[in-house]
């Protein structure tokens, strides 16, 4: 067998931070960095980008599902029933006590995971009601103060709202007039932005962004240590008000789930039956981004489809009770609490009750194109501007924070759409005009081509802010401001709809409107609109509808809405590429395989897994191994697990022992009094079968035979560890069998991809084994298929002979591995870019963004230099100048 040399198990991912998982859990064998094993089945790699690219998935670590399941499984066969105390004595009880105290336990034992449910859906609505009064009350300070009471924001101190606190007396505006408002708006948001990049980048860096990306890598079986911590519960709890109320093109829905899943890791961490499951903290975390989407959205149905279509891979029966009530207890909790005082759970709940009209339909057609479009160059050029952040704004994450928030609110004061809050500005789109719903001249016949304007400026400038400012080191979200972007267009579309039925009302498309009554409703273009830009942002289908009819309660736009999807759906599968979490996977390197299989034709994916499968392996000889080299191997791999075969030349599969397991049994033997120095192990368990009750194997254990009785089986593995404590010879042989999983998930050499892909999909195994007619002749691990995709991906995209020149091409090797690039176009997505006719192109957006950044850097130069030569004449200017002519007069020479 090969020993491979040691190596340090810490590493830095690529964001700079020590990976505490790998550190803590090296990477199983087939995940190590040695160059030997990973390009093994995939040739040499001779690429410098390439071998950056694939690097990205050695920085987690996994879950063996199955292995987790058999684990809980044996412990609940071979728990004890001891108890002490008073539960002692009324276990002891017989008759009638007794059947009714086992009763109740029984009952208490199984409703536990009730409980645990109950109690995290009601934390979740807790923090959730909290957070959204304080975000309201932020926003509103940008604006103003009350005088009655500071605590209180403008609709609480108003009692009723007037229009921008005209006519309230209590509510007092800032400055008085303008330009003093704009000045304090600005300033407010700065100050907000400050205040929630600092805390995120001094306390809790996972606090930052949406959060789903990670969760979906999670539930996938993949540990990212502290992502769901208490540090990070508390401090986006607290970030995200200020985020929100800085008035960023940010929204809180996705930090809410993160949010959310952090709240029931936390909850579920205190009970012991969920502390050492993987398998239950997975239903209790999918649960709770149930409920996260329940909250944000007043839509407890739709949060369960959320975590059934978008969150977790393998949704069981009992997972999708478990979400159905947290999500319930948490809307209930939030509903109880009722934050905005209007008995609604969000603040742009509506309701409908006009029909819709068959002529509408083309405008709800273009509706569902302006989605599909949205979401498709939305996703491409956030991705170019988060490659522009890691390469150049990594380091200044406060500064940019801050940057942005001033920037949308300079801009944004300017339109009277994007000075209010997005779920604001939303409430007051989705209204119809009958019934108090002229808000801001919107039902104005004199004023409609001006909130036409109004609408398609607010539409194109707030799809640019969302552009820049999500995934800046702030809680953020998309989903929100993608529902206000596509509330303008749809509003926007809505008014046109309205002035051609003032226009033209006895043109035949009109015939089917009533004389005397409102024909067009703005309020559900606007509606309509929303749901078709979250649609094509994420990518969802029966979750945007289920949440937007949980929202109006009209169940007579169902239809109009799922038309408006489904155009949605068709333009966005046309890109391709998968919604901005699925994206963002993808370009921070997280090791997740898609839901979905290839149905692309693509022969990569049906070529046999021995193509992909690592070949040169570190195993394990069944017998016969010195217990100091295994010592030296288990401290100096990265690797969490070994084959175990018959022999050095016979290769035939006995099992598969984990490093862990490993680990332990070896600090165990260690410590054994009367070792030899020359101690050999086997992993052919030599316990009796008299040591496995009811057919189960016992606690494991190690067995160790003295010299002189090693070849004796009759003595049980009591006797043997006595005699071995007890007598002077000094054991030499080390069982390590009960370790040693000898059913191992093994597959053909001619097992083509696409199979094993779905063995890893739905049973979640950390390692295949790939045996030959009993013979080992490699394995496979998740991150194997990925790094083989992504390599075939890469490859692909560099192949054309009119291959596009991008900012990948102009840098140097030694550039791109030090700056990370590459993960944003290396993929080769169905479409390259938007620059290039749809189709090709490099990232325009990017080279504008980095050209921007150069005029920005030379011109902030210049003026600083003139300003320090103006501040401080005297010997700097006479130094320069003599410089200057010095370096003329050699010039000349």
């Amino acid at each position: 067998m090969s020993y491979p040399p040691p190596r340090d198990t810490g590493s830095i991912a690529r964001d700079g931070r020590i990976n505490e998982d790998q550190a803590d859990s090296p990477l199983m064998n087939g995940d190590g960095d040695d160059d030997h094993n990973r390009d093994a089945g995939n040739g040499d790699v001779e690429d410098e980008e390439e071998k950056d690219l694939i690097r990205r998935y050695e920085d987690f670590s996994t879950v063996d599902w199955i292995q987790d399941s058999l684990h809980e499984r044996n412990i609940r066969a071979r728990q004890p029933k001891r108890s002490t105390g008073i539960k002692a004595k009324l276990d002891q009880l017989d008759g009638l006590p007794g059947y009714a105290w086992r009763a109740i336990d029984k009952v208490l034992e199984e409703g536990q995971s009730w409980v645990v449910i109950s109690i995290v859906g009601i934390g979740i609505g807790l923090s959730s009601a909290l957070m959204s009064l304080i975000t309201v009350w932020l926003s509103d300070m940008k604006m103003g103060y009350c005088q009655t009471g500071w605590w209180l924001n403008q609709k609480f101190c108003c009692l009723e709202l007037a229009d921008e606190g005209e006519g309230c007396a209590e509510w007092r505006n800032w400055g008085g007039v303008e330009p003093f408002r704009w000045i304090a708006y600005i300033l407010f948001a700065g100050l907000f932005s400050f205040s929630a990049a600092y805390l995120v980048r001094s306390f809790a860096p996972y606090a930052a962004g949406s959060g789903i990306s990670e969760i979906k890598c999670i539930l996938g079986g993949f540990i990212i240590k502290g992502f769901l911590s208490v540090e990070t519960f508390l401090l986006k709890t607290l970030t995200m008000p200020l985020a929100i109320a800085s008035g960023l093109s940010v929204g809180k829905e996705g930090p809410s789930v993160h949010v959310a899943c952090s709240f029931g890791n936390i909850a579920a961490r205190l009970f012991s039956r969920y502390d050492r499951s993987h398998l239950k903290m997975r239903e209790v975390i999918t649960a709770s981004s149930a409920a996260g989407v329940a909250v944000a959205f007043g839509s407890p149905i739709g949060g369960v489809l959320f975590s059934i279509e978008e969150m977790n891979q393998t949704f069981s029966t009992r997972t999708m009770w478990y979400s159905f009530v947290c999500a319930l207890v948490a809307t209930f909790t939030v509903a109880s609490m009722d934050p905005f005082r209007t008995g609604k759970l969000v603040l742009f709940q509506v309701s409908y009750d006009r029909d819709w009209h068959y002529f509408e339909i083309p405008a709800y057609i273009i509706i569902g194109l302006f989605g599909g479009l949205y979401g498709a160059l939305v996703i491409k050029f956030n991705l170019q501007m988060a490659s522009f952040r890691r390469k150049h704004l990594a380091n200044h994450a406060v500064l940019e924070a801050v940057t942005l928030a001033t920037l949308t609110a300079f801009v944004g004061y300017l339109n009277r759409f994007l000075r209010i809050d997005m779920t604001e500005s939303m409430e007051i789109l989705f209204h119809e005009c009958e019934g108090g719903g002229d808000r801001r001249g919107l039902c104005q016949t004199s004023a409609q081509w001006r909130m036409v304007n109004a609408l398609f400026l607010a539409t194109i400038i707030r799809t640019f802010l969302i552009i820049v400012s999500y995934g800046c080191k702030v809680p953020c979200g998309i989903f929100v401001p993608s529902m206000a972007v596509g509330a303008y267009f749809g509003r926007m579309i809505g008014i046109i709809m309205k002035a051609l039925h003032t226009s033209y009302p006895g043109a035949p498309w009109f015939a089917t409107c009533a004389p005397d009554a409102p024909c067009i409703t703005p309020g559900t273009y606007a509606f309509l609109g929303a749901a078709a830009a979250l649609g094509g942002v994420t990518r969802l289908t029966v979750t945007v509808v289920v949440i937007m009819f949980e929202l109006t309660g009209a169940l007579t736009y169902i239809l109009p809405t799922m038309i408006v999807l489904l155009v949605t759906k068709a333009v966005s599968d046309w890109f391709g590429g998968g919604g901005i979490a699925d994206r963002m996977i993808r370009f921070n390197g997280y090791p997740f395989l898609e839901k979905e299989d290839k149905e692309d034709g693509d022969h990569a994916f049906i070529e046999p897994i021995a193509n992909v499968m690592k070949k040169d392996l570190t195993f394990m000889p069944a017998s016969g191994v010195p217990l100091q080299k295994i010592s030296e191997i288990v401290q100096g791999t990265s690797y969490q697990g070994f084959p175990v075969v018959r022999s050095e030349t016979d290769r035939t599969v006995v099992g598969f022992v984990r490093k862990t397991e490993l680990r332990y049994a070896v600090d165990r033997a260690m410590r054994t009094r009367h070792l030899s120095n020359n101690a050999t192990c086997t992993f052919q368990c030599i316990a009796e079968e008299a040591d496995k009750p009811n057919g189960l194997l016992g606690e494991p254990d190690i067995v160790i035979a003295p010299r002189k009785v090693s070849t004796s089986r009759s003595r049980s593995p009591v006797a043997s560890r006595s005699e071995a404590r007890s007598s002077a010879a000094q054991a030499d042989l080390v069982d390590f069998g009960q370790y040693v999983d000898e059913t191992p998930l093994t597959v053909a050499p001619k097992m083509p991809l696409e199979i094993v892909m779905q063995l890893f999909r739905r049973m979640g195994p950390r390692v295949i084994l790939v045996v030959n007619e009993g013979q080992l002749v490699g394995l496979v691990t998740v991150k194997d298929v990925l790094r083989y995709e992504a390599t075939l991906a890469h490859r692909s995209s560099h192949s054309g002979l009119n291959t596009p020149i991008t900012p990948s091409s102009r840098m140097t090797h030694r550039q791109r591995n030090a700056e990370g690039f590459g993960s944003t176009d290396s993929w080769g997505e169905r479409w390259q870019s938007m620059d290039d006719g749809m189709r090709g192109g490099g990232n325009g957006f990017e080279i504008a963004l980095e050209e921007a950044l150069s005029w920005v850097r030379i011109k902030g130069t210049r003026a600083y230099n003139l300003v320090y030569e103006r501040i401080r004449p005297g010997r700097t200017s006479r130094t320069m100048d003599e410089r200057y002519d010095y370096e003329l007069e050699e010039g000349t020479e």
